[in-house]
């Protein structure tokens, strides 16, 4: 058996509690307000920044911020979830870390698309600039995907198996993901895309709430048995 885990100070625990749904939540936004999310070529990526580059400074923005958050979100929902299953949880962390951590290449990408358009780049070279990325950051968005995607299934199979949350804000936050994958890559539907993100940080507020009661001291800190392999 485990040893019993220290409880976080109030002030840390609101902090982290505010931080886990507030990282999907940004993201939603981001998703739902960006330019680009149509552009299949560099090209029409250029063409959508330069339409609307108030827009896309604001992902910028958004996103920058999504940064600050993501991961001592993740690594807080962890804490609730190591106890009663283990497994999940430290595949889900290692996951989720290097993914959400990846996230930052293309935060700086969607930034410098931002300059070239404020710099007067000009259309053709912009897309020129877009189209020969460092393979780095290809590199970048594979583990990103994978990362986010996979790893919040398995989060959210950790909450189920730790029932710290309803069952059903559990397996919110588990299809969350693969739904935000499904509107992004197969239906291209912005509005389902956000909306995807937004139900992650529905799955990460409850998740939150049941940090605060545990810190606080009104739930056990005994894990709970329930039926998904740990």
């Amino acid at each position: 058996m485990s040893a019993p885990v220290a409880r976080l100070a109030r002030p840390t625990a609101v902090i982290l509690a505010v931080a886990m749904p507030l990282g999907p939540a940004l993201i939603a936004v981001l998703r739902a307000i960006m330019p680009t999310f149509s552009a299949g070529t560099a090209a029409e990526t250029v063409q959508a920044v330069a339409d609307a580059p108030g827009r896309h400074s604001a992902t910028v923005w958004i996103g920058t911020a999504a940064l600050l958050v993501l991961l001592p979100g993740v690594l807080a929902a962890a804490r609730l979830t190591r106890a009663a299953a283990p497994r999940l949880t430290w595949w889900a962390v290692g996951l989720l870390v290097p993914g959400y951590t990846m996230l930052a290449f293309l935060v700086a990408g969607d930034a410098e698309m931002w300059s070239a358009d404020e710099a007067g780049l000009g259309a053709s070279a912009s897309a020129q600039l877009l189209d020969h990325g460092h393979p780095a950051v290809a590199l970048a968005q594979v583990v990103f995907i994978v990362g986010h995607v996979v790893g919040t299934v398995l989060l959210g199979l950790a909450l189920l198996r730790s029932r710290k949350v309803p069952a059903v804000v559990a397996w919110v936050l588990t299809i969350s993901q693969p739904l935000h994958f499904l509107a992004l890559v197969v239906l291209g539907v912005q509005a389902l895309d956000a909306s995807a993100w937004a139900l992650t940080a529905i799955g990460m507020g409850a998740a939150a709430w049941a940090l605060l009661r545990e810190e606080s001291g009104t739930v056990p800190m005994s894990p709970a048995s329930a039926r998904v392999p740990g």
